[in-house]
């Protein structure tokens, strides 16, 4: 990712962390917002300079326009072995085309050659496509996040 693509990223980021912030947590989306912003602002506060950040911007391969079909944000350990993807996101009109795939294929290329060994992200629970994608991938479940609003009863599943 370029400089000049950073605020792209983020203009997609923010909103799209933020109504993942207020479906999990129960925040309102302006205190989500608020949050998703402050966490952009910690995390990569010197943009695509952060260091041990990386930010790529996902093009079609033969596109000579350079325009960005998804991002994908990751932090791989300095000394090994692991690659942890913050986020990762096929933007909307290009999903369904194998892009994903081809994406995580070229990030494990890539890593495996600079000496890591494995791939980790955490997924939301309610978004079983991502989920369908990591496991077809070979992503396997390494444990489960659980959380409980006090004073609040059990939401009910269906």
């Amino acid at each position: 990712m370029r400089s000049s693509e950073f605020p792209a990223y983020v203009a997609y980021f923010v909103p799209d962390y933020a109504a993942e912030i207020s479906a999990n947590y129960d925040q309102d989306m302006a205190s989500a917002l608020a949050k998703a912003k402050q966490d952009v602002e910690t995390d990569l506060a010197q943009g695509v300079e952060t260091p041990g950040q990386v930010l790529l911007c996902i093009v079609e391969e033969g596109d000579t326009t350079d325009s960005p079909i998804g991002y994908l944000w990751c932090k791989p350990d300095e000394a090994g072995p692991c690659v942890f993807i913050s986020d990762f996101c096929i933007l909307p009109a290009h999903r369904g085309n194998g892009h994903a795939k081809t994406a995580l294929a070229a990030l494990e290329e890539h890593f495996s050659k600079t000496g890591h060994s494995e791939v980790r992200l955490r997924v939301a629970a309610d978004n079983e496509i991502a989920q369908r994608l990591y496991r077809s991938t070979g992503f396997s479940p390494t444990g489960i996040n659980m959380r409980k609003a006090f004073g609040k009863p059990a939401p009910e599943r269906t």
